[in-house]
């Protein structure tokens, strides 16, 4: 007797304890948060690349396209650059696969066709369906992005001061205000980061200072890049000279007081080599191109991923 009531006592639910069962669909989205974040920043991205693409985002195309290949050849190392190098790190701090590859050139659409650092919300979810790969994803995310930041501020002050002494005569007294601005808000962003930077970061300091040259490296060939393929649709301006433009170009893109960038740079550069429509034109043109090639890769990628569903 006493045997069937301990058994009863051991079965029966303690007072006050929640059902386990009503409780596993709150872990399950616990558990699928990475893949459902993941899809809805893939969706806003096919959304923000159609109303691009409908919006007169083409009509850079409707221009004189470059009859030199080594234009499109150029065109294409720069824009496979970013997500390259982005690879070589995180090959190094997590050694993923090449199928990552996909996800990095995710995270720079998402970036660049929706908000700043949407891209990286998207790869650390990414990361996160993969604790067998990565087992606590955000530190590394959180430094690669910081240090990401701080290269290209470095970068942008270095620039300035090889620059200064020949580009602020042609600017107006108002550009230049910007540009004081723009170089005082770079220095106070950088800083705090710098000096607590034990704090800051996760990653050991050799690690850090890796990272570092990589996005160095990655800064200037896209510098280089872009002035090739300049050069091989405006032949009859020389490399040297597009190559200072692409300082020019990296030194606006970067300051933040700077309005209208694109046009800003467009503007003081055909100013310099007296080509101002043709340079606005070959602006449009590799916006234009960025953008067919974001709308491919993300149609690629979601086609891969609608046959590999189907294969499971």
């Amino acid at each position: 007797m006493e045997a069937s009531v301990n058994t009863s006592a051991v079965e029966a639910p303690l007072a006050g304890t929640p059902d386990l069962a009503g409780l596993e669909p709150v872990e399950k989205i616990r558990r699928r948060w990475p893949m459902l974040l993941g899809g809805a920043l893939t969706l806003l991205m096919i959304g923000a690349l159609a109303h691009e693409l409908f919006d007169s985002g083409l009509a850079g195309l409707s221009r004189r396209l470059p009859t030199n290949p080594l234009f499109y050849l150029a065109f294409a190392l720069y824009y496979f650059g970013p997500p390259t190098f982005d690879y070589v790190i995180f090959k190094r701090l997590w050694n993923i696969p090449l199928a990552g590859m996909a996800a990095l050139h995710k995270k720079r659409i998402s970036n660049e066709v929706l908000i700043g650092y949407s891209g990286e919300a998207y790869f650390y979810a990414w990361a996160r369906q993969r604790t067998q790969m990565v087992a606590a994803p955000f530190g590394a995310v959180k430094d690669v992005t910081i240090l990401s930041a701080i290269a290209g501020n470095m970068v942008t002050l270095a620039m300035i001061v090889l620059a200064a002494p020949f580009g602020m005569g042609l600017l107006t007294h108002v550009q230049q205000n910007w540009v004081w601005g723009s170089i005082a808000i770079i220095v106070a962003t950088s800083l705090p980061f710098m000096i607590f930077s034990r704090r800051v970061f996760s990653l050991p300091r050799g690690t850090l200072w890796w990272i570092f040259g990589v996005h160095c490296a990655r800064i200037l060939t896209g510098s280089f890049l872009i002035a090739l393929a300049w050069h091989f649709a405006l032949p009859e301006v020389s490399v040297g000279f597009w190559l200072l433009m692409a300082a020019g170009r990296l030194l606006v893109w970067r300051l933040p007081l700077v309005p209208n960038k694109e046009v800003a740079f467009a503007t003081i550069a055909g100013v310099v080599i007296g080509q101002g429509d043709a340079l606005s034109e070959l602006m449009a043109l590799i916006a234009a191109l960025t953008l067919l090639a974001h709308v491919a890769l993300i149609a690629g990628f979601s086609a891969h991923a609608l046959i590999t569903r189907n294969k499971q």
